[in-house]
């Protein structure tokens, strides 16, 4: 039985870990999702100077994916198994940074520049400084980022155990999504307003009303896709129990339900 339970928690905690750094990799790009559907932008108009187009970073494409198997670990692990991923991903996320950081600082191979000067239109074009500005977020994103993360991630853990006093082992997507939509809140404009406001030079610094803006779009998705995703996490509670079996299945959900008191 410890061998099925270590084997499950590996496989959530590969899976939550990969799409996590990855998220927080791609999460500088900002997309249009209306140029995506090849529709017209919203403009949606709302206190004064807030305009609301449906502007998303790319992240937000992954957090789903981190949302699902954060409540799946929560639900056979609880408090301590979230509080144990969530850590130890902030801590790979990082030194992901760190490293991204000592790479651009390199001093690029002339060949490199040579090869790369062009782009496809014949346009001259500096590889090395596409390079540093993609993968070189700055100070603001990366606090930002880890701080949100963490926030979101403990918050989540509390409110999906504290709905589950409520619901017991039944309503599995009332914890689930309740605990997403509540900790998503925090975490949509936490980390806009360091990474884009507070932190931000003074060059690039956001104005105010862009940073709602994107937050609430970033939420409305965030919103919209943990309750359509409501199924999926059934399909892996059922694939969880059928692994481990009713009784060892039984045994964590109890275990981590008595152990996830607090916040912290």
């Amino acid at each position: 039985m410890s061998s099925k339970r270590q084997f499950l928690f590996i496989i959530l905690a590969s899976i939550f870990l990969t799409n996590a750094i990855l998220a927080e990799m791609i999460g500088v790009k900002i997309f249009s999702a209306e140029s995506l559907l090849g529709v017209e932008p919203a403009n949606i108009k709302l206190f004064g100077d807030l305009v609301l187009d449906f502007n998303l970073t790319a992240g937000v494409i992954l957090w789903p994916v981190v949302f699902i198997t954060t409540d799946v670990i929560n639900e056979y692990f609880g408090k301590k198994g979230v509080r144990l991923i969530s850590y130890i991903a902030a801590g790979c996320i990082s030194f992901a940074f760190l490293a991204i950081y000592i790479i651009t600082i390199l001093p690029p191979a002339q060949f490199w520049l040579d090869v790369n000067s062009l782009d496809p239109e014949g346009n001259p074009f500096n590889v090395n400084y596409a390079f540093k500005v993609i993968f070189r977020q700055g100070l603001g994103i990366i606090v930002g980022s880890l701080v949100a993360f963490l926030i979101g991630q403990l918050l989540d853990v509390f409110v999906f155990q504290k709905l589950r006093k409520i619901t017991g082992s039944k309503m599995i997507w009332l914890r689930a999504t309740g605990s997403t939509l509540v900790s998503q809140f925090i975490d949509s404009f936490v980390v806009l307003g360091i990474a884009f406001y507070l932190l931000a030079p003074e060059g690039n610094r956001w104005p105010f009303h862009m940073v709602i803006s994107v937050g609430i779009i970033n939420y409305i998705y965030k919103f919209t896709v943990a309750i359509l995703l409501t199924p999926l996490i059934y399909l892996a509670h059922n694939i969880i129990d059928k692994y481990l079996g009713k009784e060892l299945s039984e045994q964590l959900q109890k275990e981590a339900a008595q152990s996830s008191e607090g916040f912290f």
